[in-house]
């Protein structure tokens, strides 16, 4: 026997992928969680939707339903009501109310009318603004929300805002020397409420997302974000309001 066969036999240098943990591996209820909150993500945003199309339906259908005389009712001829026939019949009137009023003659009566409610003390505010609303959002010429932008405000912070109409010659003519608009802010998660300024337009900068997304990040709190690239206008507006910030900031004392 050689002296070479007297020396042990060492294993060999274990390497860091020896030593590596293995992956970890989901169990059975692990993969259950996972099919539920999937067939929880398909289900319930159309579960949702068709819940509130339904309600929209009922309570047109019940709005209706004192207008449409109970010869013409659906469930007067078959035992089941059947749903959405008020909204056809509120449509339909809504429609021949339009084509009757673009003549001389419905024109003459929509006059008539305004002049009578102008009259009225109380009446009269309430139905201008909603007349005005109502003509700004269904007009083709109108100018709604067309526009979505960053605006900062409250100072020091950055609020997704809506952008109007310009504001009027006698609001812009009172504004201090530059060019303002007008901006709403709605508030998280119902936009329906919200504050309304005016704005520099060059302290605005207007984001390439439509109206619809950012309805979508302002009721879902941030959680659904739009496109990256205004992900990336907004990361870059950030980093110019710091580099702002810095500058303008006093200088500190020196320690002594």
């Amino acid at each position: 026997m050689s002296p070479s066969d007297d020396k042990p036999v060492l294993p060999p240098a274990m390497t860091a992928s020896d030593i590596a943990p293995a992956p970890p591996t989901h169990g059975p209820l692990g993969r259950l969680r996972n099919y539920f909150l999937t067939g929880l993500i398909l289900v319930g945003p159309i579960y949702i939707t068709v819940n509130l199309t339904w309600w929209l339906v009922n309570w047109v259908d019940g709005q209706m339903r004192p207008f449409i005389p109970i010869s013409l009712r659906t469930e007067t001829y078959l035992p089941f009501r059947v749903p959405g026939y008020g909204v056809i019949i509120a449509l339909s009137a809504l429609t021949l109310l339009g084509f009757l009023t673009a003549n001389l003659v419905g024109r003459t009566l929509v006059e008539f009318g305004e002049s009578l409610l102008n009259r009225m003390p109380i009446v009269r505010p309430i139905y201008k603004t909603m007349k005005q609303i109502f003509e700004t959002l269904f007009s083709k010429s109108g100018g709604g929300f067309g526009k979505v932008a960053l605006a900062e405000f409250p100072a020091g912070m950055w609020s997704v805002v809506f952008l109007a109409s310009p504001p009027t010659p006698d609001v812009a003519s009172r504004l201090p020397g530059q060019e303002f608009v007008s901006c709403f802010l709605p508030c998280t998660p119902n936009p329906t409420t919200g504050f309304f300024f005016y704005a520099p337009r060059n302290q605005v900068i207007e984001l390439d997302i439509t109206v619809e997304q950012a309805m979508t990040l302002i009721m879902s709190a941030g959680m659904a974000q739009p496109n990256a690239e205004a992900q990336k206008k907004l990361a870059a507006l950030v980093e110019n309001g710091r580099a702002k910030a810095a500058t303008v900031a006093p200088p500190t004392a020196p320690v002594p």
